[in-house]
């Protein structure tokens, strides 16, 4: 008994130590290129089973690759997708930061700009700046307009990964069934706009559209949020419209940004 507790106390300070050693390695193949595990293992002052166990595990995530017949290993794709996704994330808040303050002032509501991350959307644009800050918080894909955008634009095989889970209930006019949500997603996509109307929050209603990068893929979505005497079920579709607009003018920023 008393060995478990010992056990179990000292499993959190292992995992922290395997994470900060993992991270460790990524920043000495940063630092110094190509390297062997014995080479690492000896800088990093651990065994050489303990690093590579921990080289394994970042390889399958392609955050290294090996390279040459001698098992010398560099950082891989993966990091260069991360950091691609991180730019990505900063040009369009950049760029469509600007309009989103146009459209808070002109529209009289909350507007934001979210992308998808980690399950959900995650707004990394808000004007104005309110007490009730959601920069950065992760709302639900089935409950708010910005994440029905965003679920629109998924593949067959990518929308039935992010509706496994049963749906979440959170207010009474949440869409918890999985034929309902589907419909509706349909009509976003003939429409090209979503809303959803106190699902989330009681008294909040919201319509967003998509907001597509350079290259087409949809990079975002562009919402506004209001109660409902500001944004009525009857003024969606002309919201939609001027935020069709905006979108199309975040466009235009980010494709000059890219340049050629």
């Amino acid at each position: 008994m008393h060995n478990n507790k010992i056990a179990a106390k000292s499993e959190p300070r292992t995992q922290t130590q395997a994470v900060d050693r993992a991270l460790s390695m990524l920043v000495l193949l940063a630092q110094r290129g190509p390297a062997g595990v014995t080479e690492l293992a000896r800088e990093l002052g651990v065994h050489k089973s303990t690093a590579s166990r921990l080289m394994t595990a970042l390889e399958k995530h392609r955050f290294v690759e090996q390279v040459g017949p001698r098992g010398r290993y560099r950082l891989g794709f993966g990091i260069v997708r991360l950091a691609g996704a991180t730019a990505a994330q900063l040009d369009i808040a950049g760029e469509s930061r600007p309009i989103c303050a146009r459209l808070a002032s002109e529209l009289r509501g909350t507007v934001s700009l979210s992308v998808f991350e980690g399950g959900g959307a995650t707004a990394v644009v808000q004007e104005p700046s309110t007490e009730r800050n959601w920069i950065g918080l992760r709302v639900p894909l089935h409950a708010t307009a910005s994440g029905k955008v965003l679920l629109a634009s998924f593949g067959f095989e990518e929308l039935d990964d992010a509706l496994k889970q049963p749906l979440r209930r959170f207010t009474p006019h949440t869409v918890t069934s999985r034929g309902a949500l589907l419909a509706d997603l349909n009509r976003v996509r003939d429409r090209g706009w979503a809303a959803a109307s106190g699902e989330f929050e009681p008294d909040l209603h919201t319509v967003a559209v998509p907001v597509r990068g350079p290259g087409g893929r949809i990079a975002g979505a562009l919402s506004v949020s209001a109660d409902e005497a500001h944004l009525r079920p009857a003024d969606f579709q002309g919201i939609s419209r001027i935020l069709v607009q905006a979108a199309e003018e975040i466009l235009d920023r980010l494709q000059n940004l890219a340049g050629p």
